[in-house]
């Protein structure tokens, strides 16, 4: 199949493929996710939910339902979207790795690590949920779990910059000065803004 050559000519294929075949959630799907792409999410959201509406098992479009209600800022409508995602779809790690990431937004460490070892498990190459993860982990105190996590990280992305922002700051907590002064230089090499108040303690360290 040729390709479109740009997005409105694809949001157009998805209109007429709709027109002869209105039933079809893939279609509206595929129509939703364009859409977004342009930014026109009230749109978007009328196609998504026609596409839930067609195929109900259709996890993909709850994860892009919770998306833009994280565009407006309502945590909790992504919460949902994606709890329903993991529901049509059991072991959908990416509905999982979003539960943990509002989950920590919202506070909830436990519940966030709960969602991101699920999300984790069911796909060990899911490098965002692993320094989630590595995050949830070092709010709870829990400093050696939350080194391993980002170090799964970076063997999945040696140059994944979150991941050594965080060591920086668990290697700080668990007095690992040498390293921590490495990681802490490698995130900044890589274009992180390492917040002062972390660099100005690694500086007294070095």
């Amino acid at each position: 199949m040729e390709k479109a050559k740009n997005a409105e000519e694809y949001i157009a294929w998805q209109r007429a493929a709709l027109a002869t075949n209105p039933e079809c959630g893939t279609s509206h799907y595929n129509l939703g996710v364009a859409l977004m792409g342009l930014k026109k999410y009230d749109e978007a959201e009328k196609e998504l939910h026609e596409a839930i509406e067609c195929s109900p098992s259709l996890a993909e479009a709850y994860v892009h339902l919770g998306g833009i209600c994280l565009q407006k800022g309502d945590l909790d409508g992504c919460l949902s979207y994606n709890q329903r995602a993991v529901k049509a779809r059991p072991g959908f790690s990416e509905g999982y790795g979003n539960i943990g990431f509002v989950q920590l937004q919202k506070g909830n460490a436990d519940e966030a690590i709960k969602a991101l070892e699920r999300a984790t498990a069911f796909n060990f190459r899911f490098i965002q949920a692993f320094t989630t993860l590595g995050n949830a982990y070092l709010l709870k105190g829990m400093v050696k779990e939350s080194i391993e996590a980002n170090l799964k990280a970076l063997k999945l992305e040696p140059n994944f910059a979150v991941a050594h922002n965080n060591l920086a700051i668990a290697y700080l907590e668990s007095n690992e000065y040498e390293k921590a002064i490495e990681h802490c230089d490698k995130a900044a090499g890589l274009g992180y803004e390492v917040a002062p108040e972390i660099l100005k303690e690694i500086n007294t360290h070095r």
